[in-house]
Protein backbone atom coordinates (compact mmCIF):
# COMPACT_ATOMS: atom_id res chain seq x y z
CA UNK A 1 0.00 0.00 0.00
CA UNK A 2 0.62 3.69 -0.28
CA UNK A 3 -0.08 4.72 2.73
CA UNK A 4 -3.28 5.83 4.04
CA UNK A 5 -3.71 9.05 1.70
CA UNK A 6 -2.87 7.03 -1.80
CA UNK A 7 -5.12 3.97 -0.46
CA UNK A 8 -8.13 6.64 0.60
CA UNK A 9 -7.82 9.33 -2.43
CA UNK A 10 -11.15 8.15 -3.70
CA UNK A 11 -12.93 7.48 -0.98
CA UNK A 12 -14.41 11.11 -0.83
CA UNK A 13 -15.95 10.68 -4.15
CA UNK A 14 -17.10 7.39 -3.86
CA UNK A 15 -18.57 8.01 -0.75
CA UNK A 16 -20.91 10.63 -1.59
CA UNK A 17 -21.81 8.88 -5.34
CA UNK A 18 -22.59 6.00 -3.04
CA UNK A 19 -24.96 7.20 -0.73
CA UNK A 20 -26.70 9.57 -4.20
CA UNK A 21 -26.99 5.72 -5.70
CA UNK A 22 -28.35 4.26 -2.34
CA UNK A 23 -30.87 6.98 -1.83
CA UNK A 24 -32.58 6.50 -5.49
CA UNK A 25 -32.63 2.99 -5.22
CA UNK A 26 -33.78 2.45 -2.18
CA UNK A 27 -36.60 4.83 -2.95
CA UNK A 28 -37.20 2.92 -6.19
CA UNK A 29 -37.25 -0.23 -4.41
CA UNK A 30 -39.96 0.95 -1.98
CA UNK A 31 -42.03 2.51 -4.46
CA UNK A 32 -41.80 -0.24 -7.08
CA UNK A 33 -43.90 -0.12 -10.19
CA UNK A 34 -43.54 1.93 -13.08
CA UNK A 35 -40.46 3.65 -11.22
CA UNK A 36 -38.58 0.98 -10.35
CA UNK A 37 -38.83 -0.76 -13.79
CA UNK A 38 -38.28 2.72 -15.91
CA UNK A 39 -34.92 3.01 -13.30
CA UNK A 40 -33.87 -0.62 -13.92
CA UNK A 41 -34.28 -0.27 -17.58
CA UNK A 42 -32.58 3.13 -17.87
CA UNK A 43 -29.55 1.49 -15.90
CA UNK A 44 -29.05 -1.30 -18.40
CA UNK A 45 -29.20 1.28 -21.44
CA UNK A 46 -26.47 3.00 -19.97
CA UNK A 47 -24.50 -0.13 -19.22
CA UNK A 48 -25.26 -1.39 -22.88
CA UNK A 49 -24.18 2.24 -24.10
CA UNK A 50 -21.15 1.58 -22.45
CA UNK A 51 -20.63 -2.21 -23.41
CA UNK A 52 -20.60 -0.62 -26.89
CA UNK A 53 -18.29 1.91 -26.78
CA UNK A 54 -15.65 -0.16 -25.05
CA UNK A 55 -15.75 -2.62 -27.97
CA UNK A 56 -16.75 -0.61 -30.73
CA UNK A 57 -14.40 2.22 -29.86
CA UNK A 58 -14.34 3.42 -33.73
CA UNK A 59 -17.85 3.18 -34.08
CA UNK A 60 -19.70 6.58 -35.22
CA UNK A 61 -21.44 8.87 -33.27
CA UNK A 62 -24.75 7.93 -31.82
CA UNK A 63 -24.62 3.80 -32.23
CA UNK A 64 -23.85 3.62 -28.83
CA UNK A 65 -26.80 5.98 -27.57
CA UNK A 66 -29.05 3.99 -30.42
CA UNK A 67 -27.67 0.85 -28.54
CA UNK A 68 -28.11 1.88 -25.48
CA UNK A 69 -31.80 3.66 -25.95
CA UNK A 70 -33.01 0.12 -27.84
CA UNK A 71 -31.94 -1.83 -24.54
CA UNK A 72 -33.81 0.64 -22.47
CA UNK A 73 -37.23 0.96 -24.59
CA UNK A 74 -37.37 -2.90 -25.56
CA UNK A 75 -37.24 -4.11 -22.39
CA UNK A 76 -39.77 -1.62 -20.56
CA UNK A 77 -42.02 -2.50 -23.55
CA UNK A 78 -41.57 -6.00 -23.68
CA UNK A 79 -41.64 -6.77 -19.99
CA UNK A 80 -45.18 -4.69 -19.74
CA UNK A 81 -46.69 -6.82 -22.97
CA UNK A 82 -45.13 -10.16 -23.07
CA UNK A 83 -44.49 -13.17 -20.78
CA UNK A 84 -42.86 -16.49 -20.42
CA UNK A 85 -41.31 -17.84 -23.17
CA UNK A 86 -42.18 -15.28 -25.43
CA UNK A 87 -40.60 -12.54 -23.23
CA UNK A 88 -37.41 -14.84 -23.16
CA UNK A 89 -36.77 -15.41 -26.36
CA UNK A 90 -37.27 -11.48 -28.04
CA UNK A 91 -35.08 -10.13 -24.91
CA UNK A 92 -32.43 -13.37 -26.46
CA UNK A 93 -32.96 -11.95 -30.18
CA UNK A 94 -32.71 -8.53 -29.55
CA UNK A 95 -29.40 -9.11 -27.39
CA UNK A 96 -28.10 -11.56 -30.47
CA UNK A 97 -29.23 -8.75 -32.88
CA UNK A 98 -27.35 -5.62 -31.38
CA UNK A 99 -24.03 -8.41 -30.80
CA UNK A 100 -24.38 -8.81 -34.64
CA UNK A 101 -24.19 -4.82 -35.44
CA UNK A 102 -20.37 -5.02 -33.34
CA UNK A 103 -17.59 -5.33 -35.88
CA UNK A 104 -15.46 -8.04 -33.75
CA UNK A 105 -15.96 -9.46 -30.12
CA UNK A 106 -19.41 -10.22 -31.11
CA UNK A 107 -19.47 -13.41 -28.83
CA UNK A 108 -17.98 -10.92 -26.01
CA UNK A 109 -20.57 -8.63 -26.96
CA UNK A 110 -23.61 -11.54 -26.71
CA UNK A 111 -22.36 -13.11 -23.41
CA UNK A 112 -22.73 -9.69 -21.49
CA UNK A 113 -25.67 -8.11 -23.75
CA UNK A 114 -27.65 -11.04 -22.30
CA UNK A 115 -26.39 -11.15 -18.76
CA UNK A 116 -27.46 -6.79 -18.75
CA UNK A 117 -30.78 -7.64 -20.62
CA UNK A 118 -31.94 -10.98 -18.33
CA UNK A 119 -30.19 -9.18 -14.82
CA UNK A 120 -32.62 -6.44 -15.25
CA UNK A 121 -35.32 -8.47 -16.51
CA UNK A 122 -34.73 -10.76 -12.86
CA UNK A 123 -34.91 -7.65 -11.06
CA UNK A 124 -37.93 -6.18 -12.60
CA UNK A 125 -39.37 -9.64 -11.97
CA UNK A 126 -38.24 -10.05 -8.15
CA UNK A 127 -39.64 -6.61 -7.07
CA UNK A 128 -42.76 -7.73 -8.52
CA UNK A 129 -43.11 -11.15 -7.53
CA UNK A 130 -41.09 -11.22 -4.02
CA UNK A 131 -41.53 -7.54 -2.91
CA UNK A 132 -38.94 -4.66 -2.13
CA UNK A 133 -37.80 -6.70 1.22
CA UNK A 134 -36.13 -9.25 -1.53
CA UNK A 135 -34.94 -6.48 -3.31
CA UNK A 136 -33.12 -4.97 -0.56
CA UNK A 137 -31.70 -7.92 0.51
CA UNK A 138 -30.03 -8.31 -2.47
CA UNK A 139 -28.96 -4.36 -2.96
CA UNK A 140 -27.47 -4.90 0.75
CA UNK A 141 -25.63 -8.20 -0.02
CA UNK A 142 -23.65 -6.32 -3.19
CA UNK A 143 -23.22 -3.06 -1.38
CA UNK A 144 -22.16 -4.55 1.64
CA UNK A 145 -19.76 -7.22 -0.09
CA UNK A 146 -18.05 -4.19 -1.85
CA UNK A 147 -17.78 -2.06 0.95
CA UNK A 148 -16.13 -5.12 2.93
CA UNK A 149 -13.54 -5.85 0.42
CA UNK A 150 -13.07 -2.40 -0.72
CA UNK A 151 -11.99 -2.01 3.33
CA UNK A 152 -10.66 -5.19 4.07
CA UNK A 153 -8.19 -5.13 0.62
CA UNK A 154 -6.46 -2.24 1.66
CA UNK A 155 -6.27 -2.08 4.71
CA UNK A 156 -5.11 -5.69 5.79
CA UNK A 157 -3.86 -6.66 1.64
CA UNK A 158 -2.58 -9.58 1.58
CA UNK A 159 -2.30 -12.18 -1.64
CA UNK A 160 -4.05 -11.49 -4.91
CA UNK A 161 -7.14 -12.68 -6.05
CA UNK A 162 -6.65 -12.93 -9.92
CA UNK A 163 -3.75 -9.95 -10.02
CA UNK A 164 -4.07 -10.74 -14.23
CA UNK A 165 -7.76 -9.59 -14.53
CA UNK A 166 -8.14 -7.38 -11.47
CA UNK A 167 -5.06 -6.04 -10.28
CA UNK A 168 -6.58 -4.89 -6.76
CA UNK A 169 -8.39 -7.48 -5.80
CA UNK A 170 -7.58 -9.50 -2.76
CA UNK A 171 -8.10 -12.42 -0.96
CA UNK A 172 -8.86 -10.69 2.69
CA UNK A 173 -11.31 -8.61 0.22
CA UNK A 174 -13.20 -11.18 -0.92
CA UNK A 175 -13.43 -13.31 2.08
CA UNK A 176 -14.45 -10.12 4.08
CA UNK A 177 -17.24 -9.98 1.16
CA UNK A 178 -18.66 -13.35 2.19
CA UNK A 179 -18.02 -13.02 5.62
CA UNK A 180 -20.35 -9.78 5.49
CA UNK A 181 -22.94 -11.58 3.21
CA UNK A 182 -23.47 -14.12 5.82
CA UNK A 183 -24.30 -11.68 8.60
CA UNK A 184 -26.82 -9.79 6.16
CA UNK A 185 -27.97 -13.47 5.75
CA UNK A 186 -28.35 -13.91 9.01
CA UNK A 187 -29.76 -10.10 10.13
CA UNK A 188 -32.79 -10.99 7.37
CA UNK A 189 -34.07 -14.68 8.43
CA UNK A 190 -36.75 -13.19 9.89
CA UNK A 191 -37.79 -10.23 7.45
CA UNK A 192 -37.59 -12.79 5.00
CA UNK A 193 -39.34 -15.31 7.19
CA UNK A 194 -36.13 -18.11 5.59
CA UNK A 195 -34.63 -20.50 7.65
CA UNK A 196 -30.69 -20.51 8.11
CA UNK A 197 -30.38 -21.85 4.78
CA UNK A 198 -30.55 -18.00 3.38
CA UNK A 199 -26.97 -17.38 4.94
CA UNK A 200 -25.35 -19.90 2.19
CA UNK A 201 -27.79 -18.22 -0.27
CA UNK A 202 -26.44 -14.94 0.53
CA UNK A 203 -22.82 -15.95 0.52
CA UNK A 204 -23.79 -17.60 -3.43
CA UNK A 205 -25.10 -14.38 -4.25
CA UNK A 206 -22.41 -12.69 -2.92
CA UNK A 207 -19.81 -15.02 -5.00
CA UNK A 208 -21.54 -14.49 -7.95
CA UNK A 209 -21.70 -10.25 -7.75
CA UNK A 210 -17.75 -10.83 -6.97
CA UNK A 211 -17.60 -13.05 -10.29
CA UNK A 212 -19.53 -10.42 -12.46
CA UNK A 213 -17.05 -7.62 -10.91
CA UNK A 214 -14.02 -9.31 -12.24
CA UNK A 215 -15.98 -10.55 -15.65
CA UNK A 216 -16.23 -6.55 -16.27
CA UNK A 217 -12.54 -6.01 -15.36
CA UNK A 218 -11.79 -8.88 -17.94
CA UNK A 219 -13.52 -6.98 -20.79
CA UNK A 220 -12.34 -3.73 -19.84
CA UNK A 221 -8.78 -5.14 -19.77
CA UNK A 222 -9.61 -6.95 -22.88
CA UNK A 223 -10.73 -2.97 -24.34
CA UNK A 224 -7.69 -1.40 -22.93
CA UNK A 225 -9.74 1.07 -21.02
CA UNK A 226 -9.50 1.40 -17.08
CA UNK A 227 -13.03 2.66 -16.55
CA UNK A 228 -16.58 1.66 -18.35
CA UNK A 229 -17.10 5.42 -18.14
CA UNK A 230 -16.61 8.43 -16.41
CA UNK A 231 -19.98 8.85 -15.12
CA UNK A 232 -20.14 8.24 -11.10
CA UNK A 233 -17.23 10.24 -9.44
CA UNK A 234 -15.58 7.66 -7.71
CA UNK A 235 -16.73 4.47 -9.22
CA UNK A 236 -16.39 4.90 -13.26
CA UNK A 237 -18.98 3.90 -15.24
CA UNK A 238 -22.38 2.55 -14.47
CA UNK A 239 -21.15 -1.15 -15.43
CA UNK A 240 -18.22 -0.67 -12.95
CA UNK A 241 -20.71 0.26 -10.24
CA UNK A 242 -23.87 -2.13 -11.36
CA UNK A 243 -21.80 -4.88 -13.05
CA UNK A 244 -21.81 -6.95 -9.67
CA UNK A 245 -25.83 -6.15 -9.13
CA UNK A 246 -26.65 -7.81 -12.39
CA UNK A 247 -24.31 -11.71 -11.74
CA UNK A 248 -25.83 -11.07 -8.00
CA UNK A 249 -29.23 -10.62 -10.06
CA UNK A 250 -29.22 -13.43 -12.26
CA UNK A 251 -27.87 -16.25 -9.68
CA UNK A 252 -31.24 -15.45 -7.36
CA UNK A 253 -33.24 -16.18 -10.25
CA UNK A 254 -31.58 -19.00 -11.19
CA UNK A 255 -31.53 -20.39 -7.66
CA UNK A 256 -35.02 -19.40 -7.35
CA UNK A 257 -36.49 -21.23 -11.10
CA UNK A 258 -33.85 -24.31 -10.30
CA UNK A 259 -36.01 -24.62 -6.77
CA UNK A 260 -32.32 -24.74 -4.53
CA UNK A 261 -33.42 -21.21 -2.67
CA UNK A 262 -36.53 -23.33 -1.36
CA UNK A 263 -34.12 -26.32 -0.75
CA UNK A 264 -31.47 -24.55 1.42
CA UNK A 265 -34.03 -21.88 3.61
CA UNK A 266 -35.78 -25.42 4.95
Amino acid sequence: MNGPAGSFSDLRDRTISGVVMAGVGIAAVWVGGLWFTTLVCLLCGAMVWELTRMLDPEAPFGKAEAAGATVAVALLVFWMQLSGLWLLGILALAALLLAWRFPRDRGIAFAYLALIIFAGLGLIALRQGFGWEWVLWLVLLVIGSDIAGYFAGRMIGGPKLWPRVSPKKTWSGTVAGWVLAALIGTAFMTPLGAGAGLIAVSVLVAMAGQAGDIAESAIKRHAGVKDSSDLIPGHGGVMDRFDAMIAAALMVLLLVETGLVAALMV
